[in-house]
């Protein structure tokens, strides 16, 4: 199975492939800018509000893969029961390997592709959390695509400012 195509056989219009392959990219930034980083280092907070790489990483892979694409795009109602609250998902339990926080970084965007080609661009949501949000501002799955980019776009930018604050490193950066 590749992008283009989902388990049913189903391809995604070019404007769902071209937005997937947008996020893909700021998830391979995710990714690559911690490539490299000793899970000392993954755990070690630079920034006076204390959160560290693998707390970010675990946050990207629950609050923003897990909750956008299979609890308000599919309606998931294992996942929106198995939701976290508030900060939950930043914190990464000492004894939880870094690989495991990343290798669930990895499943959760391959469940989230799963979804996101079997979907309509225009498809409405299937869940909304009106606790969390209010009304809905996002109403389609272009919405919630459009949206998981930025915040995850974003937060691969903390992680090079991080980066770079720990070791040095720049992404892309040749030197």
């Amino acid at each position: 199975m590749t992008m283009t195509e989902d388990a049913s056989g189903t391809t995604p219009s070019s404007e769902v492939r071209a937005l997937l392959r947008a996020l893909d990219g700021q998830r391979r930034h995710v990714l690559g800018i911690l490539d490299g980083l000793d899970p000392k280092d993954l755990r070690r907070p630079v920034l006076p509000s204390g959160w560290h790489c693998l707390g970010l990483v675990q946050h990207l892979a629950l609050d923003v893969e897990r909750f956008w694409f299979r609890a308000v795009v599919a309606g998931n109602e294992e996942v929106i029961h198995d939701l976290t609250s508030g900060d939950e998902a930043w914190k990464v339990a000492p004894e939880v390997p870094a690989v495991d926080v990343l290798d669930r970084y990895r499943r959760e965007a391959e469940r989230a592709d799963a979804v996101i080609t079997a979907t309509p661009a225009d498809a409405a949501l299937a869940w909304w959390p009106h606790d969390l949000f209010g009304e809905p501002h996002l109403h389609t799955l272009r919405d919630v695509l459009l949206h998981v980019i930025t915040e995850t776009a974003c937060h691969a930018g903390h992680l090079d400012a991080v980066r770079e604050m720990i070791d040095g490193r720049r992404w892309l950066v040749l030197t």
